[in-house]
């Protein structure tokens, strides 16, 4: 087997998720899968990641016809797979969790295969600090780090969090996560402050609001959201976003500036197709000069 260009680390899913569009139950979910569904359509990707023996085939078919490769996806007899439960009825910008079900992902503990440590890039997704530091170690020196993260770990184990920022080479945070972390109201700060850590890029996803990218020599940039008529399921998205990001940099083989900046526009694009349809649903039937398409009208809006 072909060494991945990402090797990308996190949950796999079952989602109930209800929205002004009505209820869906038992849909493919999981941060890893968002993401690497989302960087498929750019190189391919490896994922690390644990589900039951519930967990449909109809999903593991889906994502190998992604060329997703799942050598790193164990399938524990006898469990039963993540589920999360959340509506978006008030607000598409924060969901309500009504309910978790942590089941085998509770005991998750990643091993990275051998034909996957060596890749170019490892990703990071939604884990706990912890876990995202064993995967660091097992993973070559020359991989390029990318991490995701989220309030509760900011707030309940922040001395591990500043252990992976002081490891990865690009942090992907929200507008608020970046605030809690350093304590500072202003974005720019707190995009500014982040570098403090060693990193060579911190990435600001503001949802509709597009995304920036902060970098060392004062290096800034920034671009809108992709503008969506109608969002259906907003779930995902931060994912999609990160999949389309790192996947770019992952095919172009450099982090420089130029290249995070044409990232951050591919990372705007894809979350703008995952969420006009529930789950990873939209992309099923997309086609890769539709999101070409998309971009050049996205770089025409934008200049």
């Amino acid at each position: 087997m072909a060494t991945p260009k990402i090797t990308a680390v996190g949950s796999v899913g079952l989602d109930t998720i209800i929205t002004p569009s009505g209820k869906r139950e038992e849909l493919l979910g999981g941060s890893v899968v968002h993401f690497a569904v989302s960087a498929s359509f750019l190189t391919k990707v490896g994922i690390v990641g644990v589900a039951g023996a519930d967990f449909p085939e109809e999903h593991i078919l889906f994502m190998k016809d992604r060329k997703i490769d799942l050598e790193g996806l164990e399938l524990v007899e006898n469990g039963k797979t993540f589920r999360w439960t959340g509506s978006y009825l008030e607000d598409f910008n924060m969901a309500k969790t009504h309910c978790t079900d942590l089941n085998v992902f509770a005991d998750f503990q990643p091993e990275i295969p051998d034909d996957y440590k060596t890749s170019p890039i490892v990703f990071l997704a939604n884990i706990a600090p912890a876990l995202q530091l064993h995967v660091i170690d097992q993973m070559n020196e020359t991989s390029y780090r990318i991490c995701d993260t989220m309030n509760l770990w900011i707030d309940n184990t922040r001395e591990e969090l500043c252990k992976v920022f002081e490891a990865v080479n690009i942090a992907i945070m929200n507008d608020g996560e970046v605030r809690s972390f350093t304590g500072i109201d202003n974005l720019i700060k707190a995009g500014r402050r982040m570098l403090e850590y060693g990193m060579d890029y911190c990435v600001v996803k503001k949802g509709e609001h597009g995304a920036m990218a902060f970098g060392k020599n004062n290096f800034f940039t920034a671009v809108p959201a992709y503008p969506v008529d109608e969002v259906i399921d907003p779930t995902g998205a931060g994912d999609s976003f990160a999949g389309g990001f790192v996947g770019y940099i992952a095919e172009k083989g450099d982090h420089k500036p130029e290249t995070i900046k044409k990232a951050l526009r591919w990372g705007s694009v894809m979350g703008s197709f995952n969420v006009t349809d529930f789950s990873c649903d939209r992309f099923r039937d997309t086609k890769p000069e539709e999101i070409k398409a998309r971009l050049v009208e996205f770089e025409n809006m934008i200049g």
